[in-house]
Formats: C-alpha cells, structure tokens, sequence
C-alpha cells in the first residue's frame, strides 16, 4: 500500500449523476482488476473507497456516482486540482481461472471494475461478453468502452428504455451467451440472483462500507463459508462458492 498524490486531468459526467475521473502521477501504477484506491477529498474525515476501471502509464480511471456530500464535492473539483490516494487496495479478480470464456456482469457502475478485467482476459486470449444493468438510458456507462474492446455488451434496464426490459439475469437468459466463468459486481441483490442462477464458478466483487480501507479497523467484515472476511483487504472480491447467499 502506498500514500500518492495525483492530479486531476479529467472530471467529467458522462450519465446520469455519474462521473469519469482521470488521475495522474509522476510514476508507474501497478494495479489489478478489482482492487480500488481510497481517496482523501479535503474537509472530510473518512476517505472514499473507489474501484478502480483502467490503468494508464502514469495514472488511474475512475467512475464514480454522486450519491453524498464528499462524492458531491469530488465532482465540483477542476483539472489541476490534487487528491492523495491509498493504493492498491484488496485483492482483485482472477482473470487467470477462467478456461476459454468468460461472463462480465456488472450492474450500475459495478461495470467500472470489469472494464479492466476485460482488458485483463484478453490479453489471456480470454473470450469475453459483457452484460450491463441499469435502472434506466440515462444512466448507461462504459457500453461503448467495452464495444471499442471488441466485446459483445448485452443491456438491460429495468424500465425497459435499453437493451432488455429488466435485470441482467433477463438478458443472459434471453441471449444464452457462452462462458465457463463469470465475474459480477453491482449491487447485492443482483449478484446474489446471478451466482444463484448461473451453474458455472464465479467470483464476485462486494460493496461494504468501509472506515479505514486497508484491513485495520474491521468496520466492513462479512461473513463467508470460511469465517469472517474483511472486504477491504480480504476481498472485494470473493469466490461465488464461499458466499453464503
């Protein structure tokens, strides 16, 4: 774990209440697909917890929402500005475990950290579909980004404004892609219908609250088939077979 500070190049919206930050350094970022970065913004105590979506040379990606005061604050800052990161944090996906194809699931901005994992299982040699749920239109992200990888993206919303009326879960069975792995991130419910339908192995990034973001304070523990497991240094992301959905 290291302390580093950045310096914003982009912030941007790019979909409802949504944000696109890119950071950058003075060295090289060494990060993996599902770890995060947590990020000190000034006047605030506790520090935000982000995924992080791509790796540049010398820098991050970060898709965040507006849904407080510090994100609210993080999206009035200007290029130029700075901000002190944490990195890297937890442990990441497994890109490694996946045989020949793979399934990208995220929901909301859960598809920020697949982003990279997609990256990361092409250079494998990995086959990958991306699925993406969102609550409306107006709200998709990072489709485009994931269509510039060659990859397939199915959508779903819930209002049926995009792609398939309903959850990821309706838009798999409807389209009956391919794959021996999936990977998921968004919200919980979600995940736990996808790892309760799907029969394949997969692993799955958790969102928790967190108060110290590196394993210290145990603030964001849950429980797993193998005991109590911090999300910050244990996961985020966790393996779909010790999930005790």
């Amino acid at each position: 774990m290291q302390k580093r500070l950045f310096k914003i190049e982009q912030n941007e919206a790019v979909a409802r209440d949504t944000f696109r930050l890119v950071l950058r350094t003075d060295a090289p970022v060494a990060i993996r697909s599902g770890q995060f970065v947590d990020i000190a913004l000034p006047g605030f105590y506790l520090r935000r917890p982000i995924s992080v979506s791509d790796i540049l040379p010398d820098g991050v990606v970060l898709y965040y929402k507006v849904v407080g005061e510090g994100t609210r604050a993080m999206a009035g800052m200007k290029p130029g500005e700075g901000l002190e990161l944490l990195l890297p944090l937890g442990s990441g996906f497994h890109p490694e475990r996946c045989r020949e194809a793979a399934l990208l699931a995220g929901g909301g901005l859960g598809a920020a950290p697949l982003y990279l994992l997609a990256k990361e299982l092409q250079t494998l040699g990995k086959q990958v579909t991306a699925v993406l749920g969102f609550n409306r239109a107006d709200e998709i992200c990072l489709e485009q980004e994931f269509r510039a990888l060659g990859i397939p993206v199915l959508l779903a919303t819930l209002d049926g404004s995009a792609g398939t009326k309903g959850f990821v879960t309706d838009a798999i069975a409807a389209a009956q892609p391919v794959f021996d792995r999936f990977y998921t991130c968004g919200p919980l419910p979600m995940m736990k219908a996808l790892c309760a339908a799907l029969p394949t192995p997969g692993e799955a990034s958790l969102e928790e609250r967190m108060g110290c973001g590196a394993g210290f304070c145990y603030g964001c523990t849950v429980q797993t088939l193998s005991g109590p497991k911090r999300v910050c240094a244990d996961g985020p992301v966790f393996d779909k077979e010790d999930l005790p959905w």
